[in-house]
């Protein structure tokens, strides 16, 4: 089983990176939340992966944070959503967001993923609800949600998961915030930036 490679970043196309392990390269498919916290082509990298083996291939999923390869790894438990769909989840929220989802029962966030549709989206939420706790780690999901910082941040990384850049995802929120309501998660945020976003 390969847990871990570190090496040099030799090239990146998503959703794909390839690491120069001392002159061996291996290739691995990414989410799109590691991939926008890759160095920059030619400087070292240390990634988690996860190995696919299957009759014909064999293949590496790599992420940058153990957290988000042991919510891959129980994704890919429930019914129906197998390694493509659990990296599509992955690409448009991290394990910290995903878990304050759950918590929160927000099925309307979740379908707002590529390819999940509201069946799937309560399926996540029933089959993850008492894995909760292992993606939060020590921290309370009441806790996470109530942190305006954290809900912040959070919701301008997933902005730029789902592919706005930097600077416009950070205006989406700033305008959200202007609304004058109140966010108690990320997902809650993100989802009056993106209707701010479609009434202009």
């Amino acid at each position: 089983m390969i847990s871990r490679l570190t090496g040099i970043l030799a090239a990146k196309r998503a959703p794909q990176i390839l690491i120069d392990c001392n002159g061996v390269g291996y290739e691995a498919d990414v989410s799109m939340t590691t991939y926008y916290q890759l160095p920059e082509v030619g400087e070292q990298i240390s990634i988690w992966t996860h190995l696919l083996v299957k009759d014909d291939s064999h293949s590496l999923i790599g992420f940058t944070g153990e957290d988000e390869r042991k919510l891959f790894r129980q994704l890919i438990r429930i019914n129906g959503v197998g390694p493509k769909m659990a990296l599509t989840i992955l690409s448009g929220i991290d394990d910290r967001q995903f878990a304050i989802c759950v918590a929160n029962n927000d099925v309307a966030m979740l379908t707002r993923l590529p390819g999940i549709g509201k069946k799937t989206a309560e399926r996540l939420i029933i089959e993850m609800r008492d894995k909760i706790e292992t993606l939060l780690g020590d921290m309370p999901a009441q806790q996470v949600a109530a942190d305006g910082h954290s809900v912040i941040s959070e919701a301008i990384e997933a902005l730029q998961a789902l592919g706005y850049k930097p600077v416009d995802a950070e205006r989406m929120i700033s305008r959200a915030q202007q609304q004058g309501e109140t966010h108690s998660s990320a997902s809650q945020l993100i989802k009056q930036a993106l209707q701010a976003t479609v009434k202009l």
